[in-house]
């Protein structure tokens, strides 16, 4: 019996293609789960405020999608850039009234070691299978009194730095992408390796939110 190659695709293009409307899974070892645009492209939540009330500007939203807090946070006055590597989901936060740059959080950014909060929501802390390196990146993107914004796995205990995939039901496959996720009292130990300590936790709407602030020697060090 034949069996049929899989279609590859770019992690990027699934990811649009699930903006789209298409149906698209995450699949991370044994665990599958749906890709959650939905959500992301709702309007914000009263559960948002879990994040956004902590907010100092400027905010620097990574990962921003398709703009869900960062049009809030504009909403609200809050000055906000998003940055995404998603030219699609760049489209539709400025399509919000937001400020979106494609850009991946490794590259140049504007206002470096200028931002007040660094916010990593919806499981960004997983962006490129290193939370170290991630927030060590953050840590030097925020001034000396700023805040980073992490919004923890379910499972407090986790740390998974397995590659995910995603899949789309026709058949489409990605290659494997670096991601990690990581939970509230795993965090604790990653954020002092990159530098950074834990300010104040607090879990609302069943989503667990994480604010680190820079070690006193880097702080004073800006």
């Amino acid at each position: 019996m034949s069996v049929t190659p899989p279609r590859w695709s770019s992690p990027v293009a699934l990811y649009e293609a699930a903006l789209g409307g298409a149906s698209v899974v995450v699949v991370q070892d044994d665990r599958v789960r749906p890709l959650d645009v939905s959500t992301w492209s709702a309007p914000a939540t009263a559960s948002d405020d879990v994040l956004l009330a902590r907010c100092t500007p400027p905010v620097l939203d990574v990962g921003c999608g398709p703009g869900r807090l960062a049009a809030e946070l504009t909403r609200r006055g809050v000055a906000c850039l998003g940055i995404d590597v998603s030219r699609d989901a760049v489209r539709r936060t400025r399509d919000r009234g937001a400020v979106s740059l494609r850009r991946a959080v490794e590259a140049p950014l504007p206002g470096e070691g200028r931002w007040g909060s660094v916010l990593l929501a919806d499981g960004n802390i997983g962006i490129g299978g290193d939370p170290v390196a991630l927030l060590a990146r953050c840590a030097a993107l925020v001034r000396a009194d700023g805040v980073v914004l992490v919004e923890t796995d379910p499972d407090r205990a986790e740390y998974d730095v397995a590659p995910i995939t995603l899949q789309a039901e026709d058949g489409r496959r990605s290659r494997a992408l670096p991601w990690a996720r990581v939970g509230a009292d795993a965090l604790r130990e990653v954020a002092e390796d990159a530098g950074l300590s834990v300010a104040e936790e607090w879990t609302a709407g069943g989503r667990t939110v994480v604010v680190l602030r820079l070690d006193r020697g880097v702080a004073e060090s800006r």
